[in-house]
């Protein structure tokens, strides 16, 4: 019996492939530069928004060779399943951005072309204008405190005394024993006073704690005494 090899390619045509794979190239490049331009925080990563673009091709691929075959769909999604990401996502948002990419290449790859380009144009621009205006931001601005006192005295009072004055409002959140019980490590979420400036509040702080370590934490932004 002659060794025969089936070439199943044919199902669709060079054009079709060139046209998918354009297309989720140029959408996923898109919506990358549309998460570089709009991200915010210090954890940027290139090789994640070079990924996005990948992503989108690969899933464009991937929406070829299963076309309309419900046992192919399935082969590739126990073959898919082995794999195992170990990164940990550092932002939500960046969750959105990955499904973006993969619904721009699913509707490129099933050659819904205009769906595909609307989609991505719209969402895109979308997100752009929320980061333009900066929706949904929240006007209340918490700060982390952390205050090192010794174990024995009244210094939780004195600290209290500090914040009742130099902030709105004001939560303990924890309590806890360092350098094997030398230092009591006291942390609490913090509103500062309209006009309180975080080093005032550490320089107060500073006074009472005995000349001991305190850290205020607003944002990525961390300032010491």
């Amino acid at each position: 019996m002659p060794f025969e090899v089936q070439d199943l390619s044919g199902t669709f045509s060079v054009g079709d492939i060139a046209i998918a794979l354009s297309l989720s190239f140029l959408l996923s490049a898109m919506i990358a530069w549309v998460y570089r331009f709009t991200h915010r925080n210090v954890s940027y990563s290139q090789s994640y928004v070079q990924t996005l673009v990948i992503l989108g091709m690969l899933i464009a691929l991937i929406m070829l060779v299963v076309g309309s075959n419900i046992a192919r769909a399935f082969a590739l999604v126990g073959a898919l399943s082995v794999v195992r990401f170990r990164n940990a996502i550092k932002e939500t948002r960046d969750v959105g951005f990955i499904f973006l990419v993969m619904g721009v290449g699913m509707a490129a790859g099933t050659r819904f072309y205009t769906l595909a380009i609307v989609a991505a144009v719209t969402i895109s621009l979308i997100i752009v204008v929320m980061y333009r205006f900066n929706w949904f931001a929240s006007n209340v601005q918490r700060q982390v405190v952390k205050v090192q006192v010794p174990p024995d005295g009244n210094y939780p009072q004195h600290v209290q005394d500090v914040l009742i004055t130099l902030t709105s409002e004001f939560e303990l959140i924890s309590i806890e024993s360092i350098r094997g019980g030398a230092l009591t490590e006291l942390m609490y979420t913090v509103r500062l006073k309209k006009g309180t400036e975080p080093s005032e509040l550490i320089a107060k702080l500073g006074e009472r704690t005995g000349g001991q370590r305190v850290t205020v934490l607003t944002g990525y932004d961390q300032t010491d005494l």
